[in-house]
């Protein structure tokens, strides 16, 4: 009997090839390649109900209809603030996160809101049973008999069951667990993953029922199967955090509805996920004042400014090649500043080991950010404060100099609220926003100048 010939595909993008090689042809990833068996042809698949307003035909731009999209509140205002005002009709969201992160208790949380509103939702698990679930739903208080459990993971079999109950909304938990039992390749593997997704999106579209997919994560943090996974679904969402600790970072990296740059905060509770409404002060609730080393930044994520800690530790290195570490800053980025304080603000950082942390676990990419990490570390090298009430803005660049930054004036209402009296900005801001009058404001044309302000 001839053996069976076996085919190789990419993990990371799907490429098809009949022997193994090193460096994916797609997309260039190596060691990706995976031994699969070649799958039977599938019966071709029923045609897809057109949707109201689209014909066969190609239309004009005017003549197609305008249709809002109408959103579901989730009950809890970070998701729905991430989602971009709520859960769209008919959308596939996809959830990835570390295991035991808090993905299947936010999702289960958002169930139970969703069935005391009076909608039909259809809770499918392929990794526990509902006994399991059962023992969860009780500890978050969950007890809506709107909320219908399943746990299954045969594609077909959990097809039938959602025909019979025509949910409003739906969760897989996870994609990798599910499977067809028409194709021969183990559940978790490119090609179940794709199909699954792919009868899901399907379902989604036609009937109208907003999906929502929890994705299992590699030891790199991307989400595991095909990467066409995020290109099907509308929404892609991380849920970030240490299991170790209390907080959760909810962000947005694929939005089809809505902004890519919102982010929410969770608090990991007994009772599931409780939401921070207020993370300016959360983050700024245990920084300690009046100890070198630490500045206040007003950053920017997506629509919501926040008060950010950034600490820096500078001392004399033990080593030949001093260190640079940094946590929740581009270690790019910060070689890149301590250059500029060492050639324009004469700093000595040859001899001296940098530590950057940014509390919170939060990760600061804009450039808003230069300014007061160069004033955290001028502050630990001369082992002189920078004041507690004052918050620092503002982009360096290569020469000394600081540049503007995007919305200055949104920035200082939020130190105001908080009770910042003291702002250190680009002078190009200053000059264009209005100062309230119990707060004082330092415009700044130069690094030198800036560190002359707040460290003497």
């Amino acid at each position: 009997m001839a053996k069976e010939k076996t085919v190789y595909l990419c993990g990371a993008c799907g490429y098809e090839s009949a022997k193994w090689m090193g460096k994916c042809p797609g997309c260039g990833a190596w060691n990706t390649m995976e031994e699969q068996a070649p799958q039977q042809q599938a019966a071709p698949a029923k045609a897809i109900k057109q949707r109201p307003g689209i014909g066969s035909q190609a239309l004009r731009l005017s003549e197609i209809p305008e249709e809002s999209a109408e959103r579901a509140k989730t009950g809890i205002g970070e998701l729905d603030r991430v989602l971009g005002g709520g859960v769209v009709e008919g959308s596939l969201m996809l959830v990835g996160g570390d295991p035991g992160v808090g993905k299947s208790t936010l999702l289960l949380q958002v169930s139970e809101n969703l069935a005391r509103g009076g909608a039909k939702v259809l809770y499918i698990s392929g990794e526990e049973s509902a006994r399991q679930i059962k023992m969860r739903a009780r500890r978050l208080g969950a007890k809506s008999d709107n909320l219908l459990i399943l746990s299954e993971n045969a594609m077909d079999a959990a097809e039938r069951r959602w025909e019979a109950v025509a949910p409003d909304y739906m969760i897989i938990d996870s994609i990798q667990t599910m499977y067809r039992p028409d194709m021969a390749s183990a559940p978790g593997s490119i090609s179940q993953v794709r199909e699954c997704a792919s009868v899901l999106m399907r379902m989604a579209k036609t009937t109208g029922c907003a999906v929502f997919l929890v994705g299992h994560v590699t030891k790199e943090g991307a989400i595991a199967g095909p990467r066409v996974l995020e290109h099907m679904v509308d929404v892609v969402l991380y849920f970030e955090g240490d299991r170790q600790h209390q907080y959760r970072i909810l962000r947005a990296v694929k939005n089809r509805f809505g902004s890519v740059n919102e982010l929410g905060i969770f608090e990991m509770r007994e009772t599931g996920m409780q939401q921070v409404e207020n993370p300016s002060e959360m983050l700024l609730s245990e920084r300690a004042k009046n100890v070198p080393g630490s500045c206040v930044l007003p950053a920017i994520e997506g629509s919501r400014p926040m008060l950010v800690d950034v600490q820096a530790l500078a001392l004399q290195t033990a080593y030949g090649t001093p260190r640079r570490t940094t946590n929740g800053f581009d270690a790019g980025r910060l070689a890149l500043l301590l250059a500029v304080l060492e050639k324009r603000a004469g700093l000595a950082l040859l001899g001296q080991d940098v530590y950057i942390n940014v509390a919170g676990g939060l990760d600061i990419s804009e450039p808003a950010a230069d300014l007061p990490l160069c004033a955290a570390v001028a502050s630990s090298v001369r082992e002189t404060c920078v004041p507690g009430d004052w918050a620092v803005m503002g982009e360096v660049g290569l020469a000394g100099e600081i540049r503007a930054i995007s919305q200055a004036e949104r920035r200082l209402a939020e130190c105001r609220r908080l009770g910042f009296t003291t702002c250190v900005m680009p002078r190009e801001n200053a000059r264009h926003i209005h100062v309230p009058k119990d707060m004082r404001v330092y415009g700044v044309e130069t690094l030198v100048e800036a560190l002359s302000i707040l460290i003497g």
